[in-house]
């Protein structure tokens, strides 16, 4: 739900309608579906199996959000990997029901308790809370007609670059169930690094000196709570040398040369002490 936080509080500022979705069972993470008057899809819930059943109710504008029940069809289970006839559980609310501090809270990365009351399947009301420090992963629980949604922002890492350090650093990232996006185009770092958080992580690789420092500068801007720097203490200061030029001098932040001083040299092993260093300083 916090990849599609931006866009529901531009559509409250707007007026627009927007009708969020996500699932309680049988799987559960902060992956949230938002749909628009018009057909409007933002945001990605089970690969996208059952954009159509929630599109069709969404379009009915209902003034109250409603627990869907629904069984696996043979084409979804193509798609999401669940049994066919198996029981699937969503909540589909309108964004107007949610109470305003919402959006703010998911687009600050903090963990949050959405607390749904329903009568049978129907939205009665919703109730945001900040989650304790022990809630580090999404869950949810069923108590009579209360639903208590535990939503847990996944960390994420940028790779700024191409190669085998930036795909072993991804295979390590995902091990770690982060969400990994590598990004070799440095004119599309700065946009991805943008919406990080301080649960998240930036890694800018390359030998090209104006491309990789102005990655790094990005990620300088972003809250990415680890900024690492792969290259040589040469390197290292070229990158410095270009930001000084740019007035951007402070770099207290960057982790360069970018992983714990293990005595690696295999791509493997490199990213074996950056994910470990980015853990550390997260």
């Amino acid at each position: 739900m916090y990849d599609i936080a931006l866009s529901v509080a531009a559509c409250a500022r707007s007026g627009t309608r927007a009708d969020v979705a996500w699932m309680l069972s049988p799987t559960v993470s902060d992956e949230a579906l938002v749909l628009t008057p018009g057909g409007g899809r933002i945001g990605r819930l089970a690969g996208g199996a059952f954009d159509g059943l929630l599109t069709d109710l969404a379009a009915r504008h209902l003034s109250a959000g409603r627990l869907v029940n629904h069984s696996v069809t043979e084409v979804e289970s193509l798609i999401c990997q669940l049994p066919v006839g198996s029981s699937v559980q969503f909540l589909l609310v309108p964004a107007e029901q949610f109470p305003s501090q919402t959006w703010p809270l998911l687009l600050d990365h903090t963990p949050v308790v959405i607390v749904t009351k329903l009568s049978a399947d129907v939205v009665t009301g919703v109730r945001v809370d900040v989650a304790g420090a022990e809630s580090n992963r999404s869950n949810v629980s069923v108590e009579s007609e209360v639903i208590t949604t535990v939503l847990a922002p996944t960390p994420r890492m940028i790779i700024a670059g191409v190669g085998p350090f930036a795909d072993a650093l991804a295979a390590q990232a995902t091990l770690l169930n982060w969400k990994v996006v590598v990004e070799p185009r440095p004119e599309a770092v700065a946009g991805l690094a943008a919406t990080l958080s301080a649960v998240d992580a930036i890694v800018v690789m390359g030998h090209d000196v104006e491309k990789s420092s102005g990655c790094l500068m990005a990620a300088l801007a972003s809250e990415a709570g680890y900024v690492g720097a792969l290259g040589s203490h040469s390197m290292q200061q070229s990158r410095a040398d270009w930001l000084a030029y740019r007035d951007v001098v402070d770099l207290s932040r960057v982790h360069g040369p970018a992983g714990l001083d293990i005595g690696a040299s295999s791509p493997q092993e490199v990213a074996v002490a950056i994910a470990a260093e980015a853990i550390a300083a997260i």
